[in-house]
């Protein structure tokens, strides 16, 4: 059975951010509130935890997983940065977008888009998911909490225990934070796209053409 933790968004307990850090490093899978959605997560190197993942979101490996870093120095480890997207991040992160960059060597490949060879990264602006992976030292493997045949994710911390308690190592309960998507932006050519717009505004890239 899951643990139930309580942590205060504003002020959140370090006795508690901790423990679940520890958690996630000894091999659990937790659910934690970013600042679109509550997530699942799981340590970067922990191939079984990322499998308890796809299960309980029923989707296969094609599926790719975001990593969620604290600031921006973790996402030059992972993905290829220039000044020009360096630029870009820093005046977009912490918040609701999720960037699609040419992952580094560091990036395991399962982990990577299998032809594109990217990397989904995050930063959340959410002072509960920033604290963990301050804690962690290191980024998360992270997806959105959406179960199958659902297409908005759960909002509310008791609906994650009362559905999921029995397959998770931790619930970290910030409140009821209601589903917006992120904002997707991919950077893998010579300029930026949109190609999901979401909770994030950012008006002067362009978004793909849908036709």
């Amino acid at each position: 059975m899951a643990q139930h933790f309580y942590i205060h968004p504003d002020n959140p307990q370090q006795r508690l951010i901790k423990q679940t850090a520890d958690i996630v490093r000894n091999g659990g899978v937790i659910a934690y509130p970013t600042d679109s959605s509550y997530a699942l997560a799981c340590h970067l190197g922990d191939k079984q935890a990322v499998e308890r993942i796809r299960q309980i979101r029923q989707i296969d490996d094609k599926h790719n997983f975001t990593l969620v870093c604290r600031d921006l120095s973790d996402i030059s480890a992972y993905a290829q940065v220039n000044n020009d997207t360096y630029r870009l991040l820093k005046s977009l992160t912490p918040g609701p977008f999720t960037f699609v960059l040419k992952a580094t060597k560091e990036v395991p490949r399962r982990l990577q888009h299998p032809k594109r060879k990217t990397v989904g990264i995050r930063v959340p602006d959410n002072i509960v998911a920033q604290q963990i992976l301050e804690e962690l030292g290191e980024p998360m493997l992270t997806s959105t909490l959406i179960l199958p045949d659902e297409s908005d994710a759960i909002a509310d911390p008791y609906d994650i225990d009362d559905r999921l308690a029995n397959v998770l190592d931790l619930i970290v309960d910030a409140g009821v934070i209601p589903y917006e998507p992120t904002t997707v932006v991919v950077w893998d050519h010579d300029f930026p796209e949109i190609v999901r717009q979401g909770k994030g505004e950012a008006d002067f890239i362009s978004q793909k053409d849908n036709h």
